[in-house]
Parts: structure tokens; C-alpha cells; sequence
């Protein structure tokens, strides 16, 4: 279908698309501290990701993200979407994925420093908010597992992450 039959306008819902990334290496996962000078979660740990570049498949953004901010290759998959309502137009898509990196050394990221951390010590870390509720999620899962989707919003001030099959 060309562009103009696509009933792209402005005052429709849309979303910017980011690609979040847990590697995982046996019972550790990676993680970003990210770095003091970070306008957004600085000093907090996340997952490895960013922007989609125009012209990029998400994917091939999952897979450009993790080479650029780590130095490693590993074999993703998506196990999730997530939708985060900014309370204005556009909102946030994140599709996140995992997979394993059983090998390859860590390259120094501007980011901020990389970890790979045992999941059962995350809680205890400074964390992005939904970090933990995705991580408790994404270690339950394995290879070939339906991806799960979810809602992420602030209600008082709180922040509620609604999966699919919870609402």
C-alpha cells in the first residue's frame, strides 16, 4: 500500500520506536550504568538500546545498538513490546529483545559502564523503574516463547506496568 493510502495524520495516535536489549550470558545478564553526565538515568542500570534509524528494521536497530554501545554480537529474538504512554502524541514503542552471548569481550561504551550482573542481585542495584518487572518477565522466558506485550504508564506519580493477558 503506498505511503499516501497509509491515513498517516497528525492528530492520530503514534508512537517513536526504541529497541531494548537484555543479553544474557548463563544466570547474568548485561546491563548499562549509565553514565554521571546522562540527562536521563544517570547512575541507574537499563538494558542496552536506543533509537530506530529511518530505513532500519527493528531488528537490524536491536542488532546495531548492541554491537555499538557493547562491541558484542549475540543471537536476539523478541520477547516483548512495550508501549509507553508519555501523556501526549507521540508516545514510546519499545520492542525489546534477549538472547545469549556465551562468548566475546565488552568494549568501553560512552554510555556509561557495562556489567554483567546475576539477576537475583539487580534488585538490589539503583535501577531504571520497569527494569525490574521486564527482567523478572524476559528471565522466565525461553527461546521460541509468544513475546509478551505491555502497557507502561504513571498513575499518581507510580509506575504501572499492565501486560496484555493482565488487563
Amino acid at each position: 500500500m503506498p505511503a499516501t493510502d497509509q491515513g498517516v495524520t497528525c492528530d492520530r495516535y503514534r508512537l517513536i520506536p526504541r529497541v531494548l536489549i537484555f543479553v544474557r550470558r548463563g544466570n547474568l545478564v548485561l546491563l548499562l550504568k549509565g553514565a554521571s553526565t546522562k540527562r536521563l538515568w544517570a547512575n541507574k542500570y537499563n538494558g542496552i538500546g536506543g533509537h530506530v534509524e529511518p530505513g532500519e528494521d527493528i531488528l537490524s536497530a536491536a542488532r546495531r545498538e548492541l554491537l555499538e554501545e557493547t562491541g558484542l554480537k549475540a543471537d536476539l529474538w523478541l520477547c516483548g513490546t512495550m508501549v509507553v504512554e508519555t501523556g501526549e502524541n507521540p508516545g514510546i514503542g519499545i520492542f525489546v529483545f534477549t538472547g545469549e552471548c556465551p562468548a566475546g569481550q565488552l568494549r568501553p561504551s560512552a554510555e556509561g559502564l557495562l556489567e554483567w550482573v546475576p539477576f537475583v542481585e539487580v534488585s538490589n542495584l539503583p535501577v531504571v523503574e520497569d527494569l525490574p518487572v521486564l527482567l523478572r518477565r524476559i528471565q522466565k522466558m525461553k527461546y521460541g516463547d509468544a513475546p509478551f506485550h505491555a502497557l507502561s504508564f504513571y498513575d499518581d506519580e507510580k509506575l504501572s506496568v499492565l501486560f496484555a493477558e493482565e488487563k
